[in-house]
């Protein structure tokens, strides 16, 4: 465990409050995605011809399978929250696209997917860091923002492989959806 990551009682919002909604929010969809980041880098595995591919799937699914082991489920127990059970409508609507696709179709949506997930969710979590009053979770945003920015940069690298174009500021610009 990360020092300063073990969860402290009665800092949270409570879950009546704006803030508290949002933190229960937050803990939630993080989890959910999590899970999709996870079964996606399953198929990632089992779809692409790509070494590359292969390995960053294998890097962002073990890294998000301990984020939610290590700090989402301590917290979210600490908030009375249960656990998702499976992925958002999202990640599985991409799921079912990506199933049907193969070589470097799958790779490029693939990685397209990835490129815009992870600005997403570094964005959420930069806003939870901002806004939360809960010590705990303000870390957990810190840390995970760390994670995140690492899993971008070799997202984008990956994508220079493939030729998919990856801009300065980070945003794709390529108009494949």
């Amino acid at each position: 465990t990360e020092p300063g990551m073990t969860p402290q009682p009665g800092n949270a919002a409570p879950a009546t409050s704006p803030q508290g909604m949002a933190d229960h929010a937050f803990v939630s969809e993080v989890m959910q995605g999590d899970l999709g980041e996870v079964e996606l880098a399953k198929l990632a595995e089992q779809k692409s011809q790509s070494n590359d591919v292969k390995q960053l799937a294998q890097k962002l699914a073990s890294d998000h399978q301990q984020m939610n082991d290590k700090w989402l489920e301590p917290e979210a127990k600490q908030m009375d929250m249960g656990n998702p059970k499976s992925p958002s409508k999202k990640d599985k609507k991409l799921m079912s696209k990506l199933q049907g696709m193969s070589g470097a179709d799958f790779d490029k949506a693939y990685i397209t997917a990835m490129l815009k997930d992870h600005k997403d969710d570094l964005k959420k979590f930069k806003e939870e860091a901002e806004a939360t009053q809960d010590p705990s979770l303000k870390q957990l945003a810190v840390q995970g923002q760390k994670v995140l920015s690492q899993h971008l940069q070799l997202t984008e690298q990956v994508a220079k492989n493939h030729n998919i174009p990856v801009d300065n500021s980070g945003k794709e610009m390529s108009s494949a959806k």
